[in-house]
């Protein structure tokens, strides 16, 4: 562990406290390679968590796991207009290879629509094949100016979901069921509470026909695009060949979807819930559920706290991931530190005095106002209790974040000027009228850097509806969520 060191305050510099936290708590570390990161073994215990936790949501319904080439052939990407329009200022091409310069150039994958489809067109021939439910973990490469560990790297981690159906209705009800599954994850696993809805022309997926998206509010008030659910009609179809027999005898092509969530997902739990003394993780998503921490003097001591940690973590590690640090090395003070700025849920303390009091010490890392941080626990009750009191700090994280959320979103706002003002200071999200013209949409986003970040779905919605503009005044042809973003 970094030695102990003051992180900068949120309200000082956002941008530095958030640094800090991936080097201190131990998350990444730096690459020789430009914009690339080292997901250290904390912080990719916590991505495997939510890899488990996805993966095990797209097998209910029905999604099965393949594996395609990390390298596309440049001829393919090119096959669809749209797409290569979109990625081509960002991909990584490789011309040489044992020493040779290849006949045709490989793109170093920024997504494998323009890879998955050529193949699998030769798996589909009738509507019985139908519909093709896949999905792939695997690292893909954005050649990015400005990087930020996990919210923005040069090669990143995600997970990519690709179906083919049979009618535009079907494929359209995948995108938004899985919108719908990444929201309860982010809701139920990650606490970290979302507004979903559609992306404007303008922010859509590169060759898709509509994108859906879900979009958080950190603590900095900034959005982040958390997940991202695309509707593609036949346009990949089209562009590879991707047909199948129907039902009648005729042939036509299928309708596809893409889906994915990176480890961006990981920059976004730091900063929902992260605070001044340091990482803050959810139950669901820590390494260390609970970590039991024994102190002592002398060695008689020490025989005797171990014992008593040992007896607690044999009965509780069935149920919860608990730790016991044992290590004398460091001073019961320094494992403190640490394991707070980790963001470690509980904490449990165990000294000569409480095995003699047959109690532990249970330390809150989250305690929302009016709780207690600190409880004394009967050894027994504490092999209830300590469960119980990690599923609450589940869903009190949750609610305070939905609270912050809600305490800095504005409704109702029609004066461009006091939109503006709001967006060079406290920011947040702001729900409100928008004509439907791409031209205000360029203004807000050139006067403020605020950007339509949804157009959200009905149950965000606000009553009454917004009627004029807020950009240009004219009356509202739709609602529009604003916010800057990362």
């Amino acid at each position: 562990m970094a030695e102990d060191t003051r992180l900068t305050p949120q309200s000082e510099d956002f941008s530095a406290w958030y640094n800090e936290i991936v080097q201190q708590a131990e998350l990444a570390g730096h690459s020789p390679v430009r914009g690339c990161m080292v997901i250290r073994p904390y912080g990719y215990r916590i991505w495997e968590l939510m890899q488990g936790d996805l993966d095990a949501r797209f097998k209910r319904t029905g999604h099965q796991n393949a594996y395609f080439p990390l390298f596309l052939p440049q001829s393919a990407l090119e096959k669809e207009a749209q797409h290569v329009e979109g990625f081509a200022p960002e991909t990584a091409v490789v011309t040489h290879g044992g020493g040779k310069e290849l006949e045709e150039p490989l793109i170093v994958r920024p997504t494998s629509e323009a890879i998955i489809w050529p193949i699998v067109a030769d798996w589909i021939q009738s509507y019985r094949d139908l519909p093709m439910l896949l999905n792939q973990w695997a690292n893909v490469v954005r050649w990015e100016l400005r990087t930020r560990p996990f919210l923005r790297t040069t090669e990143f981690l995600w997970q990519e979901g690709h179906t083919a159906h049979a009618t535009a209705e079907e494929a359209l009800e995948e995108t938004r069921r899985m919108l719908g599954v990444y929201r309860a994850f982010m809701e139920e696993t990650m606490a970290m509470p979302v507004v979903t809805g559609e992306k404007t022309a303008s922010e859509r997926f590169a060759g898709a026909e509509r994108t859906f998206a879900t979009e958080a509010l950190m603590r900095d008030n900034r959005a982040l695009q958390a997940g991202t659910s695309h509707y593609l009609g036949q346009n990949f179809a089209r562009a590879f060949g991707v047909q199948f027999q129907t039902e009648q005898g005729e042939h036509d092509y299928v309708f596809n979807t893409s889906w994915g969530v990176s480890t961006r997902l990981v920059g976004g739990l730091i900063m929902t819930h992260g605070d001044d003394q340091g990482l803050v993780v959810p139950p669901r998503l820590a390494p260390h559920q609970v970590v039991v921490v024994p102190i002592w003097k002398d060695e008689d001591q020490r025989v005797l706290v171990l014992e008593a940690a040992e007896r607690l973590y044999s009965v509780l590690s069935g149920e919860l991931r608990v730790h016991v640090d044992a290590r004398d090395t460091l001073n019961p003070g320094a494992k403190f530190y640490e394991w707070e700025r980790k963001g470690v849920p509980l904490r449990v303390e165990i000294g000569p005095r409480d095995v003699a009091k047959q109690q532990v010490v249970a330390v809150r890392r989250f305690t929302p106002e009016g709780e207690e941080r600190k409880r004394f626990l009967g050894e027994a009750e504490a092999i209830a209790a300590l469960p119980r009191l990690v599923d609450a700090i589940q869903d009190e994280l949750l609610e305070a974040a939905l609270q912050r959320r809600e305490a800095h979103s504005v409704r109702g706002l029609d004066d461009y000027e006091a939109f503006r003002e709001r967006m060079e200071g406290e920011g947040g999200f702001v729900y409100a009228g928008w004509c439907g013209s791409e031209a205000c949409e360029a203004k807000a986003k050139e006067d403020t850097g605020a950007t339509i970040r949804v157009l959200p779905d009905e149950e965000f919605r606000s009553d009454p509806s917004p009627r004029r503009c807020l950009v240009c005044g004219e009356i509202a042809a739709d609602e529009a969520l604003w916010a800057r973003a990362y």
